[in-house]
């Protein structure tokens, strides 16, 4: 598939996969993949919704080999980039070529893991070595006790991404102690919101609406809201699909000049996705 030199920025879906089954998958895995989501697939989605851009993260089944994930950013460069998965003593050589490749953040798969404390010194100096490269640090772990390691990693002056809502059970609720002090971090810390995959939360159309209420409110503007298809959508490709996610995110953001602050001027942003191309 020939790209373009260049490739006007119209939406940019934050947040999709790709994996192939004969892969070599991580001994510690909590899910197996029984079928290929594929980059062809994936880039024919974002043409049939005309989204110019696409980034890509390394799945918690492939471990931190993300050699699959950078051969094909390299395939793509004008339209992809990339959050990678590594290990605190990934040497900077490697770090290096994942940035060559359009790797700009990483990302840590918390999901039913012991919390570690991200103060230590192999944690504090990737952290450093991240923010050295301009990156972001991923998290994706339920709301519930993300107010507690927020702040270890933000001290390390890296921008901080939250996926799929921060994984609320229904709905971002400011009466609970524990949303209420996420919350309150982000009017003033560098964290960004990815408004993805509600079927993660449980979350119906209500409370998905309130929820990026309570953002909004606690915000105080929308400049550090994304948006992702979730795609392949890992155990709920049942349930939806990519035309229903994109749909879903029309319904949810009506407003037209918000929709193009989440899909195009905010990623731009963050992943280093050139606005004037």
């Amino acid at each position: 598939m020939t790209q373009p030199a260049t490739v006007a920025l119209t939406g940019v879906d934050t947040h999709a996969h790709i994996f192939r089954q004969d892969l070599q998958l991580a001994g510690d895995r909590r899910y197996s993949p029984a079928y290929d989501a594929t980059i062809e697939q994936y880039l024919g989605h974002l043409d049939h919704c005309g989204l110019s851009h696409g980034v890509l993260v390394q799945p918690s089944f492939l471990g931190t080999d993300n050699s699959h994930m950078v051969s094909v950013l390299r395939r793509f460069p004008q339209r992809l980039r990339g959050t990678a998965v590594v290990a605190p003593e990934v040497s900077n050589d490697e770090l290096d070529e994942l940035a060559e490749s359009g790797v700009v953040g990483i990302r840590l798969n918390l999901i039913g893991q012991p919390l570690e404390d991200y103060r230590s010194p192999p944690w504090r100096a990737l952290f450093a070595r991240i923010a050295e490269r301009g990156w972001s640090v991923e998290i994706q772990r339920g709301m519930e006790d993300l107010d507690t390691i927020l702040p270890q990693i933000l001290a390390a002056d890296v921008p901080v991404v939250i996926d799929h809502f921060g994984l609320p059970s229904g709905e971002i609720d400011p009466v609970n102690s524990r949303h209420r002090a996420l919350l309150s971090l982000l009017s003033s810390e560098d964290i960004w919101v990815k408004l993805s995959a509600t079927y993660r939360s449980r979350s119906n159309h209500a409370q998905a609406l309130a929820s990026i209420d309570r953002l909004r409110d606690a915000y105080g503007h929308s400049e550090r809201l994304l948006w992702g298809s979730d795609w392949p959508h890992t155990r709920f490709e049942s349930q939806t699909d990519y035309a229903a996610q994109f749909a879903l995110m029309q319904t949810l953001l009506p407003n037209v000049e918000e929709r193009r602050q989440v899909m195009i001027a905010n990623p731009a942003r963050l992943f280093k996705i050139d606005l004037t191309r």
